[in-house]
């Protein structure tokens, strides 16, 4: 099976840019300004990979 790196490196590279942008967001926010813990959006950001980096942009943060 010969696999086509061309097309799986841009998605590497896209998961990498997420989860350490959503993990420095994460650090820098105040607790009031999240739902849920920070621990809790640590282990969903990095477990759930893209997923999970997208949903705690959408859902995590408290938009004001």
């Amino acid at each position: 099976m010969d696999i086509n790196w061309g097309l799986i490196w841009p998605l590497i590279a896209l998961q990498i840019i997420l989860a350490v942008t959503a993990l420095i967001s994460l650090y820098k926010a105040e607790p009031q300004d999240i739902k849920g813990s920070k621990l809790m959006w640590v282990f969903i950001i990095l477990i759930i990979n893209i997923f999970g980096s997208v949903a705690y942009f959408v859902i995590g943060r408290k938009h004001t």
